[in-house]
């Protein structure tokens, strides 16, 4: 890399809350990838809420992620958040399998296609969280990144401290998820409910609890991002007495 384009990358990301801006940007995918996340959530569930036919719900999911990758294709745009919601649906789809094998109905089943988000949101609180706890935030290591020392940030508490927090945003969304989604599948598969009802709610509620709180979670990081201006690489007293 020339000298001019390493300075140019540095004026870029001399602080933490600039290289978290930059690094929370990629990682989301801006409109578009949160959109290319919810299209085959909110196809399935209105397929499966107005056909009943799980195969079709799911192969209509299916066909709208893949024209979403070919316009990608087209574009010659990142691939990323489509292949992402295709591994989404696989994962899903999985379940489902294993759900019919278990002789579950089909509301079993398209109860099954949402328990992979839940258990995954309760892991990524979890793992968020824990890193926050053990003094190691994860959105450190996106600092790291960018400084090419993954580990440096940690000797400077305030930029520990700004982490932590930052990483404590990206835990909230996730168990929010888990506290609202999780009681509903669980009366869903139990019969407390309709599961019908059940299914319908976590569409629902998978499409309100994931873009919009992700805004929401990012708009805060935004705000907290926008008040300091922390170093990437802490004072070190280089100046020494003559």
């Amino acid at each position: 890399m020339s000298e001019p384009t390493r300075t140019a990358a540095a004026a870029d990301t001399d602080t933490v809350e600039a290289v978290v801006r930059q690094q929370l940007s990629k990682a989301l995918g801006g409109r578009r990838g949160m959109a290319e996340a919810a299209v085959p959530t909110i196809l399935f569930t209105l397929t499966w809420l107005t056909m009943r036919d799980l195969d079709t719900a799911i192969y209509v999911s299916v066909g709208a992620a893949l024209v979403l990758l070919v316009i990608r294709l087209v574009q010659r745009s990142t691939v990323q958040f489509v292949v992402n919601a295709l591994f989404g649906i696989a994962i899903g789809w999985y379940f489902v399998h294993r759900s019919a094998a278990a002789g579950g109905s089909e509301q079993d089943q398209a109860l099954a296609y949402f328990l992979p988000g839940i258990l995954y949101n309760g892991a990524y609180a979890v793992v968020l969280g824990f890193t926050c706890i053990i003094g190691w935030p994860l959105v450190g290591f996106m600092v790291g990144s960018i400084t090419g020392d993954p580990t440096a940030w940690h000797s400077d508490r305030q930029v520990v401290k700004l982490c932590s927090r930052l990483t404590w945003l990206l835990v909230a969304p996730c168990a929010l998820r888990v506290v609202i989604q999780a009681p509903i599948w669980l009366a869903g598969s139990s019969g407390s409910i309709d599961p019908d009802a059940a299914v319908a709610a976590l569409g629902v509620l998978k499409i309100v609890l994931g873009w919009p709180l992700q805004l929401a979670a990012l708009a805060t990081m935004v705000w907290l991002l926008s008040r300091n201006r922390t170093p990437v690489t802490p004072a070190t007293g280089d100046a020494t007495p003559s």
